[in-house]
């Protein structure tokens, strides 16, 4: 059975403590546009979005929002990393997922967020408030279109998650994990082979249902194998594409 890493307790940065500020054109200096739910949209509709963007600067372990806290504003990164996770009840948590320039979050039906998102890098994301954003989700088919598309994007990184928490070996998750995670930089227009992990060992592990010493050996086996070479602790080499695709699907 999978096991989810119960992490040692630490005080999260609050959000409030990020650094907010407008911007004449938030959009001016965007190295992630192309990514961002901004992509299908044309000047006009562009400004009519920016006209209620916030910036929020985040340093490393603060808090965008937490769990239950009121959903008042959505969010656009474009820029950094953060990961989101979800609160067990006997306080343990579960990393759902990571998330990276042109990622989207905080979009939900009910009144408080169900996730917690923290960042793991100096991070900036665009804030909007929540209700006039429906609105112009409403008014600007684009937009709609762009946010399916994403939706689209996440169930699949969902479906993703559930074969990998209930159907493979630990070293089929990672093998998995590290593939994924180069298709990601690739398609974020960063460098696919090496591979740039923000994320600690801890928190791989609380992603993909292991504890921290497993993972360590499936990476240091990996290393051994020289399917992988270990540049950095945030940064690994594929030697072996293929044959850890190969692992990735070892039956």
């Amino acid at each position: 059975m999978a096991q989810i890493h119960a992490l040692p307790l630490r005080k999260p940065s609050p959000a409030s403590a990020a650094v907010l500020h407008r911007a004449s054109d938030p959009c001016a200096n965007c190295t992630a546009r192309s990514l961002t739910i901004c992509a299908s949209l044309n000047s006009e509709e562009q400004a009519r979005l920016a006209d209620h963007a916030t910036t929020v600067c985040l340093q490393p372990h603060q808090m965008l929002f937490q769990e239950g806290d009121n959903a008042e504003h959505v969010y656009n990164v474009t820029c950094g990393s953060l990961s989101v996770s979800k609160s067990l009840a006997d306080g343990r948590r579960q990393i759902t997922g990571f998330l990276g320039p042109g990622d989207f979050l905080g979009l939900n039906t009910r009144s408080t967020y169900t996730l917690s998102a923290e960042a793991l890098t100096d991070t900036r994301v665009c804030r909007f408030p929540r209700q006039q954003f429906q609105r112009l989700i409403a008014e600007t088919p684009p937009l709609e279109h762009r946010l399916l598309a994403l939706a689209e994007g996440e169930l699949a990184t969902a479906q993703e998650q559930i074969l990998l928490l209930g159907r493979k070996t630990a070293m089929e998750r990672i093998a998995s994990f590290l593939l994924l995670q180069s298709e990601r930089c690739q398609a974020r227009g960063m460098p696919a082979n090496p591979i740039s992990l923000p994320m600690t060992r801890a928190e791989v592990a609380d992603y993909l249902g292991l504890t921290i010493e497993t993972v360590s050996r499936c990476f240091t086996k990996l290393r051994k194998l020289d399917v992988i070479g270990l540049l950095a602790a945030d940064r690994v080499q594929i030697k072996q594409p293929e044959r850890l695709k190969a692992l990735s699907e070892a039956a």
